[in-house]
This record gives C-alpha cells, sequence and structure tokens, in this order.
C-alpha cells in the first residue's frame, strides 16, 4: 500500500501543548525516531519570519535553524515546515537546497485564499514541495471547495489538504469532501488529510479513508500519542500499527514506543492534551477550540454554562479565536442575575463597628484551624468564607463560582453572598460580578480577590485574611479540601502568585490588609 504516506506532526501541532519548547536533543530524538519507525514525511515545526528564534524550540525563523536537525542521510524521507499564511516573508525564504526541508506546508484561513494560493506559487518557484492546507474545510461550500481546487490544480503543488481543524468531521462528512477532491484535482497531486479529535473520530476517520477504493496517493497527519492543541490529533502509533496490520506496510514501532516513554509522556503529565468535554463542545458548535480553552480555564463555569455561551457565538466569529469577544460573552453571561441594591445595603450596615475575616480555602486553614477558630468566635468578628463553607462556623460565605457553588449543603445556601452569575433565589445578598474584577487578567475573577473588592466597595477599612497561602507547585498542597484542587503546569502557577500579588499590593493602598496564616503573597 506504497499509496499511503504518514506525515507527523508532532514537532509542530504537539507544539501548542509546550509551546514548542521540547529542546534541541528531543527534537533530534524525535526526528531520529520517526526516520527510523519508517514514517515517510516529517514536520519539523513552523517557520516564520515574524519571530526570534529560540534554541531548543522547533518554530524556527530562518532555513540555516533547522540544518542540525535534518539527517544527512535521508533515506528516502522527507522532511517538512509549517507556515502559517501572513508569517512567511518570500523575499527572506532561502532556495531550497540539499541542506534544507523538502517542503513548506502552507495554512491559511478563506478569507486568504487569494495571496496564500500566490505565496504557494512563489514557494514552489524556490524549489519547495508545497502543501496547500485550507484551513477549515467544511467552511466551505461545495461550490468554494471546487473553486479552490480548480486554482490548486493550476499550481501544481505536492499536495492538497482536506483539513479537520475543529475536529468535527463524521464519516459522511470525510467522505463527501473526499469524493470532490478526487474527482476534481488534478492525479498527480496527492491528497491529505489532517484532523483533531475532540469528537474521537480522528482515528476511524483515517481508517475509513484508507480503506476508500481508490488509487490516489494519501498523506494523513498524526502525531505520537496524540500529541496537540486541546483534543489533539490522531495517535502515530495507533494509525502505523492499524496500517501494518490491514494494508501490510511494515512501519517499526518500537523508535515511536521509546519515544513516548522517554519524551512524550512527561510532556503529557506536564500539559493535558485529549478528550474533554470543552473540546467536545467546541466541535458540537463547530468553532474554534480556544474558545473552550479560554472558558475552561476560568474554573469557574459548568459544562452546560459553556454550552450555552457557545450557542450565543454569532456564525461570523466561530472560525477565527477573538479573545476580546470572547470576554464580552463571558462577563455578559457572569452578570445575568438582577441585583438587588437595597439588600446590599442592609449587608453593608451590619459590617459597621464589626471586625471583618476572610477566610479563603488555603491548606493554612486546615493547619491552623484552632487559631481560626478562635478568632472567629469572638462576638466582634463578621466572618465570611470564599467558595465553601469552612467548618459551617462562618457567619457568611462568598461564591463567586458556580460549580463551587453546587457543592455547598442546602442548609448553607442562606448564608452565602453570591455573584450575578449564579441563579439561587434562596441566597441572603447577590452582588454583581462585573464590578468586583480586577485588570490583572490571570487572576482577573479570582474569588478571594473579588471578595475583598466587595469590601472595599462597602467602605470596610481592615480586613483580616486566612487561608490567602498562593499557590504551591504541590498542587494538592493549595487546598484545604481536596475536591477544590486544580492542576496547574508551574508557570501557570508563578503567574497566578505574581497576579495575586500585585492586586493586593493596589488594594492594600484603599483596605488595610492583615494576614492571619502562612502566606506567599507577601
Amino acid at each position: 500500500m506504497s499509496r499511503i504516506q504518514v506525515l507527523d506532526c508532532t514537532l509542530r501541532d504537539g507544539g501548542y501543548c509546550n509551546e514548542w519548547r521540547f529542546g534541541a536533543t528531543n527534537i533530534r530524538h524525535i526526528i531520529d525516531g520517526l526516520a527510523h519507525a519508517g514514517i515517510e514525511i516529517i514536520e519539523c515545526g513552523f517557520l516564520s519570519h515574524k519571530i526570534s528564534y529560540k534554541s531548543g524550540v522547533s518554530r524556527f525563523s530562518t532555513m540555516a535553524q533547522l540544518f542540525p536537525f535534518i539527517p544527512q542521510e535521508r533515506d528516502g524521507k522527507k522532511f517538512v515546515v509549517m507556515a502559517n499564511y501572513g508569517d512567511i516573508d518570500v523575499e527572506k525564504l532561502e532556495e531550497r537546497s540539499d541542506d534544507t526541508v523538502d517542503g513548506i506546508r502552507v495554512a491559511f484561513h478563506k478569507k486568504d485564499l487569494e495571496g496564500a494560493l500566490q505565496l504557494c506559487k512563489q514557494i514552489k518557484e524556490k524549489g519547495y514541495d508545497v502543501f496547500v492546507q485550507a484551513m477549515v474545510s467544511l467552511g466551505y461550500s461545495d461550490e468554494e471547495f471546487l473553486s479552490l481546487i480548480n486554482r490548486t490544480n493550476a499550481i501544481q503543488p505536492y499536495a492538497f489538504y482536506i483539513v479537520d481543524s475543529f475536529g468535527v468531521m463524521k464519516q459522511s462528512d470525510l467522505t463527501r469532501l473526499f469524493y470532490i477532491v478526487e474527482h476534481n484535482l488534478s492525479k498527480n497531486i496527492k491528497i491529505g488529510y489532517h484532523s483533531h479529535n475532540n469528537l474521537q473520530l480522528a482515528y476511524s476517520n483515517a481508517q475509513s479513508l484508507v480503506n476508500i477504493q481508490t488509487n490516489r496517493e494519501l498523506i494523513l497527519d498524526s502525531s505520537i500519542m496524540g500529541m496537540g492543541r486541546g483534543a489533539g490529533n490522531l495517535n502515530t502509533e495507533l494509525f502505523v500499527e492499524y496500517l501494518n496490520e490491514a494494508c501490510g506496510t511494515e512501519y517499526s514501532l518500537t523508535p515511536i514506543l521509546r519515544l513516548i516513554d522517554e519524551i512524550i509522556s512527561k510532556f503529557h503529565q506536564e500539559n493535558y492534551w485529549g478528550y474533554s468535554l470543552p473540546n467536545y463542545l467546541s466541535a458540537k458548535h463547530n468553532i474554534h477550540p480556544n474558545y473552550a480553552k479560554y472558558l475552561s480555564d476560568k474554573n469557574t463555569l459548568t459544562i452546560a454554562d459553556m454550552d450555552i455561551i457557545f450557542k450565543n457565538i454569532v456564525e461570523d466569529r466561530r472560525i477565527n479565536y477573538d479573545k476580546q469577544y470572547i470576554e464580552e460573552l463571558y462577563m455578559e453571561y457572569m452578570n445575568k442575575e438582577i441585583v438587588n441594591d437595597e439588600r446590599l445595603f442592609d449587608f453593608k450596615k451590619k459590617l459597621i463597628g464589626k471586625k471583618v475575616v476572610l477566610i479563603a480555602p488555603g491548606k493554612s486553614v486546615e493547619e491552623e484551624k484552632e487559631k481560626i477558630l478562635s478568632l472567629i468566635a469572638q462576638p466582634d468578628v463578621i466572618s465570611i468564607s470564599i467558595n465553601f463553607d469552612y467548618k459551617q462556623k462562618t457567619d457568611y460565605i462568598f461564591v463567586s463560582n458556580i460549580r463551587r457553588f453546587r457543592m455547598l449543603e442546602y442548609a448553607s445556601i442562606k448564608k452565602v453572598i453570591n455573584t450575578s452569575n449564579i441563579s439561587a433565589e434562596e441566597c441572603f445578598v447577590k452582588v454583581n460580578y462585573a464590578s468586583l474584577v480586577n485588570e490583572e487578567e490571570r487572576v482577573s475573577d479570582n474569588a478571594g480577590l473579588m471578595a475583598i473588592k466587595l469590601l472595599i466597595d462597602l467602605e470596610v477599612e481592615e480586613v483580616t485574611l486566612a487561608g490567602f497561602d498562593g499557590y504551591s507547585y504541590l498542587s494538592n498542597q493549595n487546598y484545604a479540601e481536596t475536591e477544590m484542587k486544580l492542576t496547574y503546569r508551574q508557570e501557570d502557577f508563578d503567574a497566578l502568585n505574581k497576579g495575586m500579588k500585585c492586586v493586593l499590593n493596589n488594594y492594600a493602598q484603599k483596605i488595610k490588609l492583615i494576614f492571619y496564616t502562612h502566606t506567599r503573597l507577601m
């Protein structure tokens, strides 16, 4: 079955998981391992003339930076890079030589079709094999797709791709597009398929394409362990094993398994990729997966809430990720409930003449519980716990997180101060969500900071803070209650602590902050 070739895109698509920081040694090992496994086309990373190259990163700004990674003996293998349209200046592109990669894959959106096809032609004139990668193939009507194919025929690239950018294709979608391409694309141009795994269909779709009765030469993209943004891609190790069994190919699995064991599994532990409900929803609504990542990273929404927000994304904003737009939709959703200012004014009067204690769910509130319980038992103290009911001893519970709210016992609801993103009639008082956010992006709606901002707005002059520990690299050390545990990368924890410190320093100019328990935030 020599008509089928595998293109491994681990170093390019997989780079979305680790910011392409594989390390120079690992890049060499991955390329060599894939070559020894018999993978016909190896994608070495991105090419962009808009970046400054950093050693050990698989995003390159010149062909010369790729030289150390490409084996001198290519043994029939092709080595390629991908360039997003707009990131490459053809005037800066070196002519193809024995030292450079063999081909360049040009990825582009429909709106950039004219310029992208012209770029493909210019790259081919410099001697490279060109791969035409029209992203979001299902975003084209049949008429538009036929026009694209006909214009591709005029360029005569190495390959033309069906691209499932959002992982939404069913077998019927893929088959329909394939036959349009097969019947209209020049016979000497290979047909490629690039999939994502949001609906867990990448493997079955690849099998169905292999089993289509055709004499066309096919290229199917995959990555080791499915490494790729969000839900990931087709798994190289699974697919080549299938080809060996079903098609009589002779790929060697051992080098790939060794790469998984020694390199890729470590990246997977640091930053998970694979099936998730947010990624499923992004595919269900046919929207850019970064929308799912944005809302998922908030850790404030249930899946049902995300589903509602996704339904509200207008058609012309679905394909291209717009961070400002999703922020606006998110904030609009979080402010959906009506606030009763009169009840908030009554709460303000309750605070007059009292010492206010805020209790966040940091590990220290368990370690220093006797000290805290003694403090909040004093008659002149009003205690407010944040997103949890601390020992059922606090006077109030401030809740801004829908998930945390649903973890509360029903008996606790009547003492909840909830933000306007949470629908609950029985709560003590509701406050406006947007009024409590800050401008530090990583912690803009951190519940503890929102609670402090509420106290500032209520003209409280001093607050004692317990459980405001800051974040530890050891995720099991961050929360008093294990079910509240969140998993982040080390750099995420650093960013959270930095953001918390910045906002707390700003708030300290408006309200006296007294740290009562151990903290990393001073």
